[in-house]
């Protein structure tokens, strides 16, 4: 019998079939949240094979450190197994609320290292004009843009180093990478484009 073989470029979704997948997406987060609910660990451990990585992902680009971010991991599937019910799917995706999660007990640890560092290293707490969380705020979403900057091409990542980090203009970048300007235009639209996609994910 002979087989026919279709590519990926070959299939195409109808709004409805899309529409389909999403409800078919949800009705087995809502099935597994049960499952949950009803103490069944086979249940979070396909949450954990689904969402795991994802989880260990952000953990990893806000705190910079592997154990640490399997702390959090290990923290945020605790927390959800412990109070499922908090989970409301009329929110948002079950994914979206573990990386909601996964941000805040991240930032927490920030927070903790921020404090002891200063302990340890007899550093006086910021001024009238800043506060801690500001602080922590700030280093964690640097620590994300550098990595998410990193995962961009190399014209691209050059361009926008130097437009947003060294603070040169448009024709100033042009002719530091001796391009034209046009082009440069073109390479810092679209890595702004992919730094927002990657970013959106993460955000809390």
């Amino acid at each position: 019998m002979a087989l026919t073989l279709v590519s990926a470029d070959d299939i195409r979704l109808s709004p409805r079939g899309i529409q389909a997948l999403v409800t078919d997406q949800r009705s087995d987060e809502a099935h597994l949240v049960q499952g949950v609910v009803d103490r069944d660990e086979a249940a979070l451990e396909s949450i954990y094979r689904a969402y795991g990585g994802a989880v260990k992902s952000l953990a990893r680009r806000v705190l910079s450190d592997s154990t640490l971010a399997e702390d959090v991991v290990q923290d945020v599937f605790v927390t959800f197994w412990n109070s499922p019910g908090k989970f409301d799917a009329t929110r948002g995706s079950l994914r979206t609320y573990l990386l909601t999660i996964a941000h805040r007990r991240a930032v927490d640890v920030v927070r903790s290292e921020v404090a002891r560092t200063r302990r340890e290293e007899n550093t006086p707490p910021p001024g009238p004009g800043l506060d801690l969380e500001s602080e922590i705020w700030q280093r964690s979403q640097s620590e994300i843009v550098r990595n998410a900057v990193a995962q961009l091409g190399e014209d691209e990542r050059r361009a926008i180093s130097l437009a947003y980090f060294s603070g040169m203009t448009y024709v100033e970048v042009a002719k530091t990478l001796e391009e034209p300007e046009g082009t440069v235009k073109s390479r810092i639209r679209s890595g702004m484009r992919k730094l927002s996609d990657v970013l959106g994910e993460v955000a809390p």
